[in-house]
């Protein structure tokens, strides 16, 4: 990736400039943190170990499980290191690489939601078919092409903004780098990068998005005219009840920063937003499958029994 800057580090101007908060933060964040990292990985582990949980829907639950542990670890580290420092630098390849994995994990979390979307639709819809439709060859094949279309699709937007010219400010209104704030630090022309951004990554939101939609209508429509019971409804939607809360958490703050009208405070919001889809979102994902799942609970409690 070679670029042609005068820039060698940027300044992550973070959450907030006023100090006295910086320390109150960090450890909210830290705690925030280390919930997510533990909450994930026994989600993680149970599936990985326990024989019942051997099935399309927790495999790729534990996919979301690694996603939400390395996407928070792209942002919140080196968050919490700039709360405490004076001198909030990121070299320039440390930027590129923090931006590129963002996208990468953010990306590939949001389809690995529409094939999740899908795992619900032949669960319910085809329930004779489903083993033979879910095997676990296909469902490695499309665990496997979303991590790498989620790959591609970052590697697309670290390779353009690398190559841009940086040669005034270095300040990044922002707790990590991401494209829109390196952008408005560009000299010369963006239109490119800014069609890409807009184009390929709102292509991959929205058709997600869309799938994820399409899925949950021909569930409702399948099961409505084949109960004709809106309680027999109510129950069997419950349990696609945690997948539906995941993408309301995740597609939510996107929408909501997107339907807003552009104002000069649209970085303070795209913060708050960062914030919800990279810290909140993973802590919660953990929480909402092992509090409404009773399989994962049980599996939860038959590890904790076998310990000394």
């Amino acid at each position: 990736m070679l670029n042609q800057t005068s820039v060698t580090e940027f300044l992550l101007l973070g959450v907030t400039d006023i100090q006295v908060l910086q320390p109150v933060l960090f450890v909210i964040f830290l705690a925030t943190y280390i919930v997510n990292v533990a909450g994930n990985a026994a989600i993680l582990m149970v599936v990985i170990s326990d024989p019942r949980l051997h099935s399309p829907m927790y495999f790729f639950l534990g996919n979301l499980s690694c996603l939400d542990i390395c996407y928070s670890t792209v942002t919140l580290p080196k968050m919490l290191e700039n709360f405490l420092s004076i001198h909030k630098a990121i070299s320039f390849l440390g930027c590129i690489s923090q931006l590129h994995f963002f996208h990468f994990l953010g990306s590939t979390e949001v389809m690995l939601l529409a094939v999740m979307g899908f795992d619900c639709f032949v669960a319910i819809c085809k329930p004779l078919h489903y083993t033979v439709i879910m095997n676990h060859q296909v469902c490695t094949q499309m665990a496997v092409t979303v991590w790498i279309i989620g790959f591609f699709h970052a590697l697309l937007h670290s390779v353009m903004t690398s190559r841009l010219n940086f040669c005034g400010s270095n300040h990044i209104h922002h707790f990590f780098c991401d494209v829109k704030p390196l952008l408005e630090l560009a000299c010369g022309n963006t239109d490119l990068n800014e069609w890409l951004l807009h184009t390929v990554t709102e292509t991959i939101a929205m058709g997600s998005f869309f799938l994820i939609l399409l899925s949950y209508f021909y569930i409702i429509i399948y099961l409505f005219f084949k109960t004709h019971s809106c309680r027999m409804l109510r129950k069997t939607l419950s349990t696609c009840a945690s997948h539906f809360m995941l993408v309301v958490l995740l597609f939510g703050p996107v929408f909501f920063i997107y339907i807003r009208p552009a104002s000069g405070s649209s970085m303070d919001h795209d913060r708050t937003v960062a914030i919800m889809y990279s810290v909140v979102t993973p802590v919660l994902n953990p929480l909402i499958y092992t509090l409404r799942n009773k399989e994962v609970k049980g599996a939860l409690k038959r590890v904790i029994r076998r310990r000394p």
